[in-house]
């Protein structure tokens, strides 16, 4: 089954769960058009391509999502690709005078409890003084017809090349996130008295504040799919990041951005080559935050170690089966587990 029919079946699963009718039907538009189906959205009178029929009862996640915001919405939902372990509906919520939020949609175990825990991540997050990251804020979170529905606000998604510097202090600060709330700082006896640890300090203040603390045993938070496609660089030079699914606690300094790198590397390469890549390129991805070579390639290993064990745990392999992607490279560099 190529793509296009893949998601079109997928879609056609998705309107029958959140359109249930009956109904008046609504006109809806694939774009850019059906062979390349990637948004469906209200019908204008400039869409090209044929209509598609939409049923607009009562029971359908429009009405219910009017009701939360107490006005009038319509949704653009996201066509999605072929079958992934954490695939579920996206919508755009639009009111009368535009955006509104963006909704995730559980209908799954695994991602009824992806959504709940992503709910959890940026209510513990909006407690946290962040500098140089920005998440979306909690606008919604309950349950709709035994579904999971998590309505976020919307960033301003801008494209373009994002400074290294700016990703770097990113990945920093997520690094220091706690695994629990922290309360209140007290006031400090000068306000004027700038913060004494700030999250964006100078490169050569966080390498030597973190350069010992692989070996000393310290873990780190990390984003968990800090991917290109997550990510955004701000109006003000900050960075917007959302997906906040796979956020965790307990994981050696660096992960966010072995990640970031692996993920770009499979967009143009195999599997095995990438995660080969990762270890190669280990202290050049790693050397910002202080890390020695020696600890760049063990937090490489570890975190291709754990990636294989989410999608494990998933039951899903999109990489394929780790003997042939994974362990060739944790065997080449057995000497340092």
């Amino acid at each position: 089954m190529n793509d296009a029919r893949a998601r079109l079946r997928y879609l056609d699963e998705t309107i029958d769960l959140l359109f249930p009718g009956p109904g008046a039907p609504r006109p809806y538009t694939l774009l850019p058009h059906r062979l390349l189906p990637r948004r469906l959205v209200p019908r204008a009178w400039w869409h090209p391509g044929g209509r598609l029929i939409v049923p607009s009862g009562q029971d359908g996640i429009e009405n219910h999502l009017s009701e939360v915001f107490d006005t009038p919405v319509r949704v653009t939902l996201r066509v999605r690709p072929a079958l992934r372990a954490n695939r579920k509906p996206i919508l755009e919520a639009r009111g009368p005078d535009g955006p509104i939020a963006f909704v995730k949609v559980g209908d799954t175990d695994l991602t009824r409890e992806l959504v709940a825990h992503e709910a959890r991540t940026l209510d513990l997050l909006a407690g946290v003084p962040l500098k140089t990251v920005v998440p979306p804020a909690v606008l919604h979170h309950g349950s709709w017809r035994g579904l999971s529905v998590l309505a976020l606000t919307p960033l301003p998604v801008r494209r373009g090349r994002i400074p290294c510097g700016v990703l770097t202090d990113a990945i920093a600060e997520i690094a220091r996130v706690p695994a629990e709330p922290v309360p209140d700082r007290a006031p400090s006896k000068d306000p004027g008295c700038p913060d004494p640890d700030p999250a964006g300090r100078a490169l050569g203040d966080r390498a030597r504040a973190t350069g010992t603390e692989p070996r000393t045993g310290r873990e780190f938070a990390w984003h968990g799919d800090l991917t290109p496609w997550n990510i955004s660089r701000g109006p003000d030079g900050r960075l917007l990041v959302w997906d906040w699914e796979r956020f965790g606690t307990g994981v050696p300094l660096g992960f966010d951005a072995v990640h970031h790198f692996f993920q770009r590397a499979l967009r143009r390469d195999a599997p095995a080559t990438a995660a080969r890549a990762c270890v190669a390129r280990a202290l050049r991805i790693l050397a910002p935050f202080g890390l020695s070579a020696a600890e760049s390639r063990l937090t490489a290993i570890r975190y291709l170690i754990a990636l294989a064990d989410r999608h494990a745990a998933d039951g899903h392999a999109p990489l394929g089966p780790p003997e042939l992607w994974l362990n060739p490279v944790v065997d080449s560099q057995e000497a340092l587990l």
